[in-house]
C-alpha cells in the first residue's frame, strides 16, 4: 500500500457535507486538507441543467445506482436508490429543493439531549448560508454562498391545483421555511439564473485552488485505519492501487446516509456479529451503526386532464422540444429549469397532528416510473409523503469488498401507522382534485383508479404505487443512548479524531427535502472541528 500522504484533516465524500467541509476547514491556512470523492468530477453538461436530474439518476456516471432490498409493503418490489457518485454528491443530481424542515424537527433533536441543534440554534445559520435572490425577505438570508431563486416556469394547472387545495384548507402561502410550513407554496431552488447550483458551485468552486487544498477524485475509501482507538487516516483505492492518507487530527466521514455507515462497518466499527459473519476484525461493536434508516415515501397518485398544458405533450412534440431548449437558450427560463416537484403543499393526515405531517410534490407530468417515457397525453401529479414515517430500516454491508453495494432494506410502511397516514394522505389528495378550482381541467385519476376505495385496498395500492424521495438519514444516529452512533459534536462515540458528518446523523428525518439541513450539519460540524470541540 502507497502512502499518500499527511494531512490535518482528511474527508471522505466530497457531497453536500463534504464541500462544505472542504471549504471550512481550508480556510485556516495553516490547516491541510484531502477530500476524496469516489466518482469523477463534476464537468458534464446535464448536471448543470435543471432538468438534467432525468439523465443524470440512474446513470452510473453520475449515480452509485444502488437498489433496495424487496419490501413486503411494497409489493414485493425493489426500487432504485440514486445516490450522487460525482463531485457534489447528491447535490449534483437532486431536486434542487430549498427545505428547512420545520421548527418542531429540530426542537426535537434537541428535546432527545442534543446540545446546540433545536431551531433557533440552527436558523442563524441557515440564514448565514443563504443567499435568496429576493433579498433579506420572507425570512431568507442573503449573501451566503447557497443561491436560492424561485420558479422560472409557471404551469396554469398548478396555479388551478393551488387554488383546489386552498378549497379544502390549505392556504396558499408566499413561502415554507419559516418553521411551520402549514400551507401551498412553489418550492424554491438552489439556482442561479437557470442552472443548477450545487455545492461544488457553492463551497468547493471558489476555494478548489488553496494549496492547502487537495481534491482526488476515483478514490474508494475502503477502511479508516483506526489504531489503540483513535482513527489516523483513511485506505483508498484510485487508478488501480491501494493508498493511505494519514489523518494528523481528525478524520471526517461525509459519505452519507448510506456510503458512511458501509465504511464503518467495514472498519470494524458496526453491529459484531455482521462483521464477524463478514470476516472483519471488531474494532468496536457499535450496534446503532448503519440502523435506524428513513425516508420519505411518495404515494405518486396520477389524474389524466383535459383543456390544459402539461410537459406530457410538450415533450413528445418536436417543436414542444425544440421551443423550449430555445427559450432555455436566450432566456434560461422555461421546463429545463424545472426540478422533478414545483409546488408544494404540507398538511396534517388528521387533526390530531401537532405539526403537518404530510407534503406534497405536484407535477405537472406523469410516467409509469421514473427513468421511462412520459405519458403520451396531458395528466399530473400529485404526489404524497409521510413527513414523520415510523417505519425503520437499515444499511448493512453484505462483504469485505468495499466495492459491493451493502443491503439497503427501508422496510416501507412495515409500521401500521405509516399505513393509516397513507391512505388518509391519498384520501386527502382525491378531495383536493375533486374541488371545483379543477373542475374545468376534467380530472380523472387513473392511478391507482378510483376503483380502488377501501382503507385495505388503499394500502395496498400505497405500497405499489410508492417510491422513494431520495432521502436516506439516521443510520449513524446522534444521541446519548447506547446504540446512538456519534455524540452532539458528532463525534462518533469510543472512538478518538474520527466523525460522521453528514444526513446519517439526523435521529429523525426532517420535514420535507433534506439537503438544506445536511448544509447546516456540515456547517455545525466544521465549527465543532475548528474550535476543537
Amino acid at each position: 500500500m502507497r502512502r499518500f500522504g499527511t494531512f490535518d484533516y482528511v474527508i471522505v465524500g466530497a457531497g453536500s457535507a463534504g464541500c462544505l467541509l472542504a471549504n471550512r476547514l481550508s480556510a485556516d491556512p495553516a490547516a491541510t486538507v484531502l477530500l476524496l470523492e469516489a466518482g469523477g468530477p463534476d464537468d458534464w453538461f446535464w448536471i448543470r441543467i435543471p432538468v438534467g436530474y432525468l439523465y443524470t439518476i440512474a446513470n452510473p456516471r453520475t449515480d452509485w445506482c444502488y437498489r433496495t432490498e424487496p419490501d413486503e409493503h411494497l409489493a414485493g418490489r425493489s426500487i432504485p436508490y440514486a445516490r450522487g457518485r460525482v463531485l457534489g454528491g447528491c447535490s449534483s443530481i437532486n431536486a434542487m429543493i430549498w427545505m428547512r424542515g420545520q421548527k418542531e424537527d429540530w426542537d426535537h433533536w434537541a428535546a432527545l439531549g442534543n446540545r446546540g441543534w433545536s431551531w433557533e440554534d440552527v436558523l442563524p445559520i441557515f440564514r448565514a448560508l443563504e443567499d435568496y435572490e429576493g433579498g433579506a425577505v420572507d425570512g431568507y438570508g442573503t449573501g451566503g454562498e447557497v443561491r436560492i431563486e424561485d420558479p422560472r416556469v409557471r404551469w396554469d394547472i398548478l396555479d388551478a391545483w393551488r387554488e383546489a387545495a386552498a378549497e379544502c384548507g390549505i392556504a396558499p402561502i408566499r413561502s415554507f421555511n419559516t418553521g411551520d410550513n402549514a400551507g401551498c407554496a412553489y418550492f424554491q431552488m438552489n439556482q442561479k439564473r437557470g442552472r443548477r447550483w450545487s455545492a461544488v458551485d457553492a463551497f468547493l468552486a471558489p476555494v478548489r485552488r488553496r494549496p492547502n487544498l487537495k481534491i482526488a477524485t476515483g478514490a474508494l475509501a475502503t477502511r479508516v485505519r483506526i489504531e489503540h482507538g483513535s482513527a489516523c487516516g483513511v485506505e483508498f483505492r484510485a487508478d488501480g492501487e491501494s493508498w493511505f492518507a494519514q489523518a494528523r487530527r481528525e478524520t471526517i466521514l461525509a459519505a452519507g446516509a448510506i456510503g458512511s455507515p458501509q465504511l464503518l462497518q467495514l472498519s470494524g466499527v458496526g453491529p459484531g456479529a455482521l462483521l464477524q459473519r463478514h470476516g472483519i476484525r471488531v474494532v468496536k461493536d457499535a450496534p446503532g451503526v448503519g440502523e435506524n434508516l428513513q425516508d420519505h415515501l411518495q404515494i405518486r397518485m396520477q389524474y389524466r386532464v383535459k383543456n390544459a398544458r402539461t410537459l406530457n405533450e410538450r415533450v413528445h412534440s418536436f417543436l414542444g422540444r425544440a421551443a423550449m431548449a430555445l427559450e432555455y437558450l436566450v432566456f434560461r427560463t422555461g421546463p429545463l429549469t424545472m426540478p422533478p416537484s414545483q409546488l408544494g403543499a404540507f398538511a396534517r393526515s388528521d387533526p390530531a397532528q401537532p405539526t403537518p405531517n404530510i407534503e406534497w410534490h405536484v407535477q405537472p407530468l406523469s410516467l409509469d416510473r421514473f427513468g421511462e417515457p412520459l405519458h403520451p397525453f396531458p395528466a399530473i401529479t400529485p404526489s404524497v409523503c409521510n413527513l414523520r414515517p415510523a417505519s425503520r430500516g437499515w444499511v448493512r454491508i453484505r462483504s469485505p469488498d468495499p466495492a459491493q453495494p451493502p443491503e439497503i432494506k427501508l422496510n416501507y410502511l412495515s409500521a401500521p401507522e405509516d399505513r393509516a397516514v397513507a391512505v388518509a394522505a391519498m384520501r386527502f389528495t382525491r378531495r383536493i382534485m375533486a374541488a371545483r378550482a379543477l373542475a374545468r381541467y376534467e380530472p380523472q385519476e387513473f392511478r391507482p383508479g378510483l376503483e380502488v376505495r377501501s382503507d385495505e385496498a388503499l394500502a395496498r395500492a400505497a405500497g405499489e404505487l410508492g417510491t422513494t424521495i431520495f432521502h436516506p438519514v439516521g443510520t449513524c444516529r446522534m444521541g446519548n443512548d447506547p446504540e446512538a452512533v456519534v455524540d452532539d459534536r458528532l463525534r462518533v462515540r469510543g472512538l478518538e479524531r474520527l466523525r460522521v458528518i453528514d444526513a446519517s446523523i439526523m435521529p429523525r428525518i426532517t420535514s420535507g427535502n433534506t439537503n438544506a439541513p445536511t448544509y447546516v450539519i456540515a456547517e455545525k460540524g466544521a465549527r465543532y472541528l475548528r474550535a476543537g470541540d
